[in-house]
């Protein structure tokens, strides 16, 4: 197994001496893909913020970005963390749209930010209209994919595909070989695991939703509750502030649909690696957890990738079926 991690800065590029194991970080949710490691300083190849990165692993593309911190150590060693595209969407924007699909609002963006685009899917769901004031742009696709989540319940997750961006939905994210066979997930393939069921964190049983009307002057107000659960629990509340455009009561009912449950968190320590696997990714799960019995498709939520040079491994929190998160 061979890792090979290429530094282009200044138009020159050089390989670098990896000291220790390199790791790869992915969220399903806002945030940007992270590639972290160690190389031995190297005084004839100079390095520097913004610096390109290509990483691949037995020639299989897995990673293109940019460096956004160095930190040079005593021992003649720096730590290197570069970032994918993703990253520039932590940039603040104000933006009106209307009559826009997700897809096309993530495509827009990007011809703007003159980031790279790559495999977007249609999201089809044409959202009428929003104002996003002062918000990250993360957020505001975020927010856009809520919606088509709410008024479809069609998943898509954005990425980046080795520098390119990615808008996929999930149905077409499961990971398989040629042979349609899937990549399996049991006691054989993963060293450890913790399983957490609780209440205390992203359970609701009572949506209530508000806007303010100005050209009715009223304030508006949508419930969705669950009064068995109410009863077993007691409340347990989420609030929030509607946007111009959305619809108050199937966003309230989707919102219920989707919180009103106990969450379970599934951890994988040390899984046999596999590239691809990404946040978004559904892989199949068989576990015996004590209260559930697991043979299902799971979402992966967030994966770190661990690539040494004799070997790569994987930890994922996972979610979906009988999981939730």
């Amino acid at each position: 197994m061979t890792a090979q991690v290429l530094i282009t800065y200044n138009k020159k590029s050089f390989i670098p001496a990896v000291a220790s194991g390199i790791k790869w970080l992915l969220k399903r949710r806002s945030t940007p893909g992270k590639l972290t490691f160690t190389i031995i300083d190297d005084k004839k190849f100079e390095i520097g913020e913004g610096a390109a990165v290509n990483f691949q692993y037995n020639k299989q593309k897995i990673f293109f970005g940019f460096i956004f911190s160095l930190q040079r150590k005593k021992d003649g060693t720096i730590d290197v963390v570069a970032y994918d595209q993703l990253r520039y969407l932590k940039n603040k924007d104000t933006i009106v749209y209307s009559g826009k699909t997700a897809s096309e609002l993530v495509t827009s963006i990007a011809q703007s930010y003159m980031l790279q685009t790559g495999d977007i899917e249609d999201t089809e769901y044409v959202i009428p209209s929003r104002v996003e004031e002062n918000t990250t742009l993360f957020d505001i696709i975020e927010d856009a994919l809520d919606d088509t989540l709410t008024n479809t319940k069609q998943m898509f997750v954005l990425f980046d595909d080795f520098g390119k961006l990615a808008l996929r939905n999930i149905s077409s994210m499961y990971v398989k070989d040629e042979d349609e066979k899937y990549l399996l997930i049991d006691d054989t393939a993963a060293e450890d695991y913790s399983y957490k069921s609780s209440i205390d964190d992203k359970t609701y049983n009572k949506i209530k939703l508000t806007y303010d009307n100005e050209d009715r002057g009223v304030r508006e107000v949508y419930i969705a509750q669950d009064s068995e659960s109410m009863n077993n629990w007691g409340v347990l509340q989420y609030f929030e502030t509607l946007k111009e455009g959305e619809n108050g009561q199937v966003k309230a009912d989707a919102l219920l649909n989707l919180y009103d449950r106990a969450t379970r968190q599934l951890k994988i320590t040390k899984a046999f690696g596999d590239a691809r696997v990404r946040a978004g990714s559904m892989v199949l799960v068989k576990l015996n957890l004590g209260d559930i019995s697991l043979s299902n498709f799971l979402m992966v939520e967030e994966v770190t990738h661990t690539f040494e040079e004799s070997f790569h491994s994987m930890d994922l929190t996972l979610r979906g079926g009988a999981i939730t998160g």
